[in-house]
């Protein structure tokens, strides 16, 4: 062997392309342009969903957020209400065997239904779980009025378990999908990179409540960091492989425009 040379065959590790789904499991819901996009269109008013993601290849399901039990739905009278547990059924998912499910921030329509995944690991970021566990400024109103105590005491019953999975910034969970610390609109809220046949997508959950805040680099309303919230578009933009890739937590035409396989399920790639 020549020095200094390594002849050594190395193989290329090849990324499972993952199939990504949005599940709408409340709505639609009227709200106000500057809820969607922050300071701007007060006089305007806009429909949105909420939603759970699946993404699902190389033998596995990842759900992404848990959205909210029958209970929170009837208190708090979500129109359009099915339960996560149903829609899932309909892209034959069982939740009580799911063993993934990514939680992208704490507030009540991403993090209630944490209960209704009986067997699953959570995976949170430390700085979003720790605020919302910890930090009594969690309490105050403001915050308060958008989180949920019900998950927050099912997760924290969870700690030092291993179906709880604190992150520190971005880290892969497994191959082809890795969650990106994107702060702003919480303390750390998290968002996926996804290798798909197209390319990296990312799910940013609430990063943007539509995709027009992406486009034009305006973030919707509940802002805890607008500088960090800024420089988590940018990270974001250098990661995902086409802008028609970057998609937003709440926009309607999640579930208008792309190809229905379910009732209240659609294909986003």
């Amino acid at each position: 062997m020549v020095a200094g040379v390594d002849k050594t065959e190395k193989k290329e590790i090849v990324m499972p392309d993952y199939e990504i789904y949005a599940l709408k499991y409340a709505g639609p819901f009227v709200r106000t342009g500057a809820h969607l996009m922050w300071y701007q269109d007060w006089d305007k008013f806009e429909t949105i969903n909420y939603y759970i993601w699946c993404i699902k290849g190389a033998g596995q399901t990842v759900i992404v957020d848990a959205g909210v039990t029958p209970e929170l739905a009837k208190k708090r009278e979500l129109d359009g209400y099915v339960s996560p547990v149903e829609v899932l059924s309909r892209i034959n998912v069982r939740a009580a065997e799911v063993r993934h499910v990514v939680i992208t921030h704490m507030h009540f329509d991403h993090a209630n239904g944490v209960s209704l995944f009986p067997a699953a690991t959570f995976y949170i970021q430390e700085d979003e779980y720790r605020f919302w566990v910890r930090d009594p400024v969690a309490t105050r109103p403001p915050f308060k009025e958008v989180s949920d105590a019900d998950s927050t005491a099912h997760l924290t019953a969870l700690e030092d378990t291993a179906r709880l999975v604190l992150l520190n910034g971005d880290q892969q969970i497994m191959p082809g999908i890795q969650c990106l610390l994107a702060p702003g609109h919480t303390v750390g809220l998290q968002a996926l990179a996804v290798n798909t046949a197209k390319g990296t997508a990312i799910l940013g959950s609430d990063c943007a409540h539509v995709f027009r805040n992406y486009r034009e680099d305006w973030p919707s309303s509940l802002i805890v960091d607008l500088v960090g919230w800024m420089k988590t578009y940018e990270k974001l933009r250098a990661r995902v492989s086409s802008l028609d890739l970057l998609f937003p937590g709440h926009d309607r035409r999640m579930l208008e425009d792309y190809p229905e396989v379910a009732k209240d399920v659609t294909k986003l790639l």
